[in-house]
This record gives structure tokens, sequence and C-alpha cells, in this order.
């Protein structure tokens, strides 16, 4: 396992940390300021979301780039399964935005149960069909795509997909290169199979983000811990993820609406790399 003691190259900013992906929180840094912060704490990537990107994707990338760091990711496509779901061009658009950026990853949130089914065969055939119709463009826009599975909690609307076992059944049925998965601390923490299951995906991890599941946590969506304030056994975890082959980028991402959205940007931003240093 990594040795991240002395070094937190290996440590990239989701955005959302900053509360940038929901309207009315966060100190509201442009892309820009964000990159210089990361950059000028040694960072080693950014990952953003679409809605900062807009159609100044090639410019950002670049900046981030200039600055030393990679675009670890982009979150993420549209809903693929649900009555919320994207239609082919929004997909396609969130592929080109991610190609664009240089983004490595775009992370997949499928969506949530299809209107009128009951149980999860057939959201999740639907999610089969449609990532496999994409997964091409995909690959000839240099980009994979990462299945990421949610807390059983985001059933119903958010997910179909509730372990990482789930997801690699997805990458399985439909066998292309550029198809794996993204393991969310928060969402995979309880889950018991989790080391059997990892051995499994040798190669298929994508993506590996960091937080911490907070004992007496107040809000599903809005309330994750920073690493270290929670229960969940991120060295486990880690270890897990990196015997299955994953020696990327590791990206903190905190929807902390009571608590981190409301502290100095600065400050949590420097509080990620001694708790990456010290716990993760």
């Amino acid at each position: 396992m990594r040795d991240f003691s002395q070094d937190h190259s290996a440590l990239a900013l989701n955005t959302a940390t900053l509360g940038h992906n929901l309207d009315g929180y966060g100190a509201g840094w442009s892309p820009e300021r964000v990159i210089d912060a990361c950059a000028a704490r040694g960072y080693g990537g950014i990952v953003f979301w679409r809605r900062e990107i807009g159609t100044r994707a090639f410019e950002i990338g670049e900046r981030v780039r200039a600055a030393g760091m990679q675009v670890a990711g982009l979150c993420r496509t549209p809903y693929l399964t649900g009555r919320e779901a994207g239609n082919d061009e929004e997909i396609q658009a969130s592929i080109e935005m991610a190609s664009a950026l240089g983004a490595s990853v775009l992370t997949i949130v499928t969506g949530g149960t299809e209107t009128g089914t009951l149980g999860l065969k057939e959201s999740r055939k639907r999610l089969t069909d449609r990532v496999a119709r994409h997964a091409e463009y995909a690959r000839q826009s240099n980009v994979k795509l990462a299945l990421e599975p949610l807390n059983p909690m985001f059933g119903g609307n958010r997910t179909c997909l509730f372990t990482v076992r789930d997801a690699l059944e997805i990458c399985t049925d439909i066998d292309a290169p550029n198809v794996g998965i993204a393991v969310d601390v928060y969402h995979v923490w309880w889950d018991r199979t989790l080391p059997e299951t990892l051995q499994d995906a040798q190669g298929r991890v994508f993506g590996y983000h960091l937080c911490d599941w907070l004992e007496d946590t107040s809000h599903m969506l809005l309330d994750r811990g920073m690493m270290g304030d929670g229960v969940a056994d991120l060295k486990a975890i880690r270890r897990g993820v990196e015997d299955a082959g994953y020696d990327g980028l590791c990206e903190v991402e905190i929807f902390s609406a009571a608590t981190w959205w409301k502290r100095p940007p600065e400050e949590v931003l420097d509080v990620a790399v001694e708790r990456f240093r010290t716990v993760c």
C-alpha cells in the first residue's frame, strides 16, 4: 500500500468539498481560484462538476495542467435510469465535456428505478443497455466511464446499484475496457463483502473517493465527514482498492452543508491534506 505520510501528491480535490455543486453553498470561488489554491498546496489533481464548466472545458483543463496537476475526473453523466434520466444527447455531451477537459474519468451515478417497474431487474437492464451504447463513443474520446454504486439509502431515486458487486456485474455484462467502477468510502464502508469483491475488480477501479461516515450523521446527502472524523476504516478500504490495481489519485469529496461548506476554503483544503497524510 502506498505511503502518503510524507507525500500528498496523490490527493485530488472534488470541488463539491468546497460546496461548488449546489447553489447557495460555499465561498463561490471560480475554477481558476480553486486551481491556484490546490496547486499552491501540492494537490495532484482536481475533479470538477459539469455545472462549473459550461463552455470553458478546454480552457479550464489547460489551466489545471499548466498548474502542474491533472483533471482527475468529471462529475457526472446525467442519470441513465429512472424518471429523471437524461437523453442520449445529454449523455454524449457529458462525454464530450470530459474529453475537452482532458478528464480521464467520467463518473456515472445511475439514477433511480424505472417508472412503472418493481425491483431492480428492469432498471439494471436499461442501465446496461445505455452504458454499452455510449461506451464506444467514450473510448474514442479517451474517456473512461466509472459506475459508482451508492449507499442503499439512495435507492429508488438516485441509484439502482448499491454495492461494488452490483457495479462489477454491469461491467462484466458490457465487457468494454473503458467501463469500470468508482469506489466511494461514503457508499461502501458498511459492506462486509467489500474486501472479497474488490479481489474480483482487477483493472476495473477507475476512481477512489475519500470522506468519512459520521456516527451521528444528520443528513443522508449533505453530512459527510472529513476523513478521520467518522467510523469508516479508511486504510482497509484503500488497501482493497490498491490490491485491485488502482494506483491513481485519491479524490476527497465531502458534502457537508452544516460544517465544512461553512468554513473558509483555505482551511478545508489544508485540513484535507493533513488528514490524507495521517489517516487515509
